[in-house]
Formats: C-alpha cells, structure tokens, sequence
C-alpha cells in the first residue's frame, strides 16, 4: 500500500484543484484590476505630459507681449490646482476623491482652450515657430489623453463586470470580497459648453479697452487721450 506524506498530498490536490480554480475565473479579477490600474497610470502619465508644457507654453505667450493676461492666470492657476489633486490606484474606488481630480483636470481643460482661443488675436504668436511647436504638442497630448482615457474606462468596464457576473462573482464575494468597482470617466458640465471669450477688452475703440498688441521688443502706442 503505497503511503503518500502529508507534502505529497497538498502537491497533488494543488494539482487537481488549480486548473479547477483558474477555470471559475479565480484569477479573473485580479489580473483585470492590474489592467485597469495600468491604464490608470498612463492617463496620469498624459496628464503629467500636458502639465510640463504649460509653464513653456505661458512663458511663450507672455513673451509675445500680448494685452489680455486674465486667461493667461487662469491657465497657471488650473495648473496648480490639477497638479495638485492626485488619485493613487489603491482609490481608484472612492467617488469623491475621483471626481475632484476629473474636475481639475477639466477645469484645465477649459483654460487651455480659452488661451489658444486668444492668441488666435495675436499673428505674431501663430508666426512664432516656438509657440506653434507647443501647440501642435499640446494637440497631440490631448489626442493621447482621450485615448488614454478610453483605454482605461474600457479595462474598468470588464473589471467592475466582472464583479457582478458568474462566475467570477463568487470569488468577489468570498476570497477576493476586498475588490471593489473602479471610478469611471465621464464627461464633466463643463465639457458639455464650449468655452467663450470675450473679445471687447482687446479693441482699444472699446470701453476700457485695451491697446492693441505689439510685438515683442517693438515700442507699444502711445495712450490716445480722452
């Protein structure tokens, strides 16, 4: 009679009962929650990719001496403010903390496309080699953030999915029951309006308008009097 010891017998159940295992989805949900928390990273990755040209960027504008400076703060300080505001991948789960940075983030937004907005005033910006460089990159970097974003709702679908679904609901529930839904994407109130400027400040005929603007290093007008 052939006696197997007690190692033995855990190798051998091991062998029977993994392929079993892995067969009910047991490593489902584990491998879909690293996916997602991958695309995580990448769209943070982008983000951080938009944050770094921003201070390039306002050092351009700002040099190409233009009047209108209220877009140009407002775009500095809805870069503090995404900067600032971090979703780590452990709470990726928590509403709140994934709404406030989905909100910086398209606060950001928002004041970017109200800065290209402007310059498109000014012809010596959309002459300036530098300036045009940036921008094309920052077109780029949107492009790359819309897909990035995709990329990660698509692995947090399949994830909170499969928490819900058979049979991989029922290692949810029982040996992996510390998983929990991801946040997803979603288009913010903001994006639902283009954004405005106005214009009127930037004509010198106009109430409390400005001078026109002048390009860098040349001698601005002087003030018309009253």
């Amino acid at each position: 009679m052939i006696r197997f010891t007690p190692r033995a017998t855990a190798i051998a159940a091991a062998v029977i009962i993994l392929p079993t295992v892995a067969g009910c989805g047991y490593n489902t949900i584990p491998a879909q929650q690293e996916a997602a928390r991958t695309a995580w990273a990448n769209v943070q990755s982008q983000y951080q990719r938009r944050a770094d040209l921003i201070p390039s960027l306002v050092s351009t504008v700002q040099g190409a001496a233009i009047q209108e400076r209220t877009t140009l703060t407002q775009v500095t300080e809805a870069r503090a403010r995404a900067t600032g505001v971090t979703v780590s991948p452990e709470t990726l789960n928590d509403p709140a903390a994934f709404q406030r940075y989905q909100a910086a983030q398209g606060e950001l937004s928002q004041a970017l496309s109200r800065l290209l907005m402007v310059v498109e005033n000014y012809p010596q910006l959309q002459a300036n080699q530098n300036f045009l460089a940036l921008q094309s990159q920052l077109e780029g970097t949107e492009n790359r953030i819309a897909v990035a974003r995709r990329d990660y709702n698509t692995a947090v679908q399949a994830y909170n999915t499969s928490l819900r679904t058979f049979p991989t609901l029922i290692w949810a529930r029982t040996f992996q029951s510390d998983a929990e839904p991801m946040q997803l994407f979603s288009a913010t109130p903001e994006a639902q309006t283009a954004p405005s400027v106005n214009f009127d400040g930037l004509s010198p005929s106009a109430p409390g308008g400005t001078a026109p603007p002048v390009a860098p290093g040349a001698t601005p007008p002087a003030p018309v009097a009253p």
